[in-house]
Order: structure tokens, then C-alpha cells, then sequence
């Protein structure tokens, strides 16, 4: 069983989804919280494997709560709840650790595949999410030569190189590797190749794992 909690202000959307969730067989609800402030308080305790956490809330932002409840359990698996639109939100979500970025009206079915995915050790963007996302992405914040504006927080072996970074970005603004090269005048082939040594340099498996990888690296803003 999975264990689950939810986090989030609104009593009638906390309410439809523990029912929900819990009418799942692969699902056990351990506790819901309407702030981030109860959740920590529940969660030594209650010990979930996944939180679905609302970002605005009064008081304790989660962000905020995100980042404690991290801070004393690790492998806590959080997947971001938002509203269509609040995009200016997934990059402090991102940078606190959100592995997870699901829509409020999503159908359940994408719910479930979220948690999954998250306990698999996946990133689960949800796919009108990823879409919105990618088209409000801005400038790359590394330019040719320039390597000194990105977080070098990773380690030497895995830095990609300019031509990379211009493909990562391309693929987090959404397109595809035939609009990738048109765009950069070189050959789809060679587009798939950067694409395979980006995912195996930096780990991720799907889009939705480099945009999160660019947001935290600094390779493009929101």
C-alpha cells in the first residue's frame, strides 16, 4: 500500500480526493491537513510515501512546508497542486524538491499514474501542465562562453555542453527534435543524439524531468 497524505485549504476538494484515493486499492490515506503547519505536526507520525501539497495556502506556503517536511523525511514523494495558470509557482516547487506537478480538475486516472510515476522514482508533470509550462518559459540564463550565470551544482562529468544547453532548452519550450534542428540548422540525427546524452548525463528520463532539471540548474527561468 501507498501511503498518502493531502495537504491543502479547501475542505470540499480535500474531502473529494481522499475519497477518491482511497477507494484505490493501491492506496491508504493517512492524513489530510488544511496548512503546512498541521501536516508537519502530523507527519512524524503519519509517515506518508507521497503528499499532494496546495501551494497557496494561508500561512505556511507550500513551498515552505515542502521544504521541512523534506528537511526530516527524504524520501517524502510531494506532487505540486495547482490551479491552471499558477505557473509562476513550480519553480520555488522545483527547488524545494517537488518531484510531482498535477492540475486541480485533472481525472483521477492521472492522479494515479502521478503516484506511481513518483514512487518509481519518475517526475510526473501532468501533460496540459507540461504544455503550459513549456510556452511561458523564458531566455536560457547561460549564453556562449558565459558559464558563470548557471547553479553548477552538479558535477563536472555531467555538465552539458553549449550546444546541449541550446537543445535543453528547445525541448523544455516544447518542441520536437525535427523543430529543434530545423531551428538550429543542423540534422535531426544529430538533435537525437545531444537528446541521449542529455538524458544520460543528467539522469532524467522524460521531458518532464528536464524541465525540472533546467529549473534547478538555472538553464532557463519562469
Amino acid at each position: 500500500m501507498i501511503r498518502i497524505a493531502i495537504v491543502d485549504d479547501h475542505l470540499l476538494f480535500r474531502s473529494g480526493l481522499k475519497m477518491l484515493l482511497a477507494s484505490h486499492p493501491d492506496f491508504e490515506v493517512v492524513c489530510d491537513a488544511s496548512s503546512g503547519e498541521e501536516f508537519l505536526a502530523l507527519l512524524p507520525e503519519s509517515r506518508p510515501d507521497v503528499v499532494f501539497m496546495d501551494y497557496a495556502m494561508p500561512g505556511m506556503n507550500g513551498a515552505q512546508a515542502t521544504q521541512r517536511a523534506l528537511e526530516s523525511m527524504p524520501s517524502l514523494n510531494v506532487i505540486t497542486l495547482s490551479m491552471f495558470g499558477e505557473n509562476a509557482y513550480y519553480s520555488d516547487m522545483v527547488s524545494v524538491g517537488a518531484k510531482g506537478f498535477l492540475l486541480k480538475d485533472s481525472e483521477f486516472e492521472e492522479v494515479v499514474e502521478a503516484v506511481h510515476t513518483v514512487c518509481n522514482g519518475g517526475t510526473y508533470f501532468s501533460e496540459s501542465l507540461l504544455t503550459s509550462l513549456s510556452q511561458s518559459l523564458r531566455s536560457v540564463y547561460i549564453f556562449a562562453g558565459d558559464s558563470s550565470r548557471v547553479d553548477t551544482t552538479e558535477e563536472c562529468e555531467e555538465c552539458l555542453s553549449e550546444r546541449e544547453i541550446e537543445i535543453l532548452v528547445a525541448i523544455c519550450r516544447g518542441l520536437s527534435n525535427q523543430e529543434i534542428a530545423d531551428e538550429l540548422f543542423i540534422s535531426k540525427r544529430t538533435v537525437d543524439k545531444h537528446r541521449a546524452n542529455i538524458l544520460e548525463k543528467t539522469g532524467c528520463k522524460n521531458t518532464a524531468s528536464l524541465v525540472v532539471y533546467a529549473i534547478r540548474n538555472g538553464y532557463v527561468e519562469m
